[in-house]
């Protein structure tokens, strides 16, 4: 997964459906015990400060996207499975007008979960991405060997990825591997940019 990226912020802001807030608070608490740490060692390990994270899990704060990332990321967990509401049966259907759609706290980047998180291991996950016109989206490092595939569906993209800028059009695409800070900008003032995001990561992740 503006305007910018913002910093790691330590106070409520938009970005997250008020809908799943209680699931990230009961998310992060069940993950936290299951790799037995404290709230001091995910803060080391996430970069969010412990007070950030403390609100988080009692409920009392609204993460914005670039938080959930840096705390997936201390976790070693997919960032679905922070916003996971319960598991999914066998078959289901995501109905647009029903999806928990994240933005972040500028409003110009929003990403949407094309399927659920199941509860078992996976190296993938899909993603509808949309860029506000002149919108940017700076991503820190994922987990190494994390993969990103994009496909542009509608308007123009350049990816950042190591330094080096990718000027994609409708149709293109690109792969790259997303274990390095990276952007998502939306170069045209006029027209949004619709993407689909494919992850895949190097090891197996619940």
């Amino acid at each position: 997964m503006s305007g910018a990226r913002p910093p790691a912020a330590d106070h409520p802001a938009e970005g997250i459906d008020v809908d799943i807030t209680a699931a990230v608070s009961a998310n992060l608490k069940r993950l936290r015990a299951e790799h037995a740490l404290t709230l001091d060692q995910l803060s080391e390990t996430s970069g969010v400060s412990r007070a950030m994270l403390n609100q988080i899990e009692t409920g009392k704060s609204v993460p914005t996207i670039a938080t959930l990332w840096k705390v997936a990321a201390g976790l070693h967990v997919p960032f679905q499975q922070l916003i996971q509401v319960e598991a999914a049966p066998k078959s289901i259907v995501m109905r647009r007008a029903d999806a928990k759609v994240l933005t972040n706290a500028e409003g110009t980047f929003s990403s949407r979960a094309l399927f659920p998180y199941d509860g078992g291991p996976r190296t993938t996950e899909f993603y509808e991405l949309v860029l506000a016109p002149g919108g940017i989206e700076r991503a820190e490092a994922h987990a190494r060997g994390t993969r990103e595939q994009i496909v542009v569906v509608q308007g123009r993209i350049t990816i950042e990825v190591g330094g080096i800028a990718h000027n994609l059009a409708e149709r293109d695409s690109i792969g790259f591997e997303a274990d390095v800070p990276h952007s998502y900008i939306n170069p045209d003032q006029r027209r949004e940019a619709l993407l689909y995001l494919v992850m895949t990561y190097a090891d197996p992740v619940r």
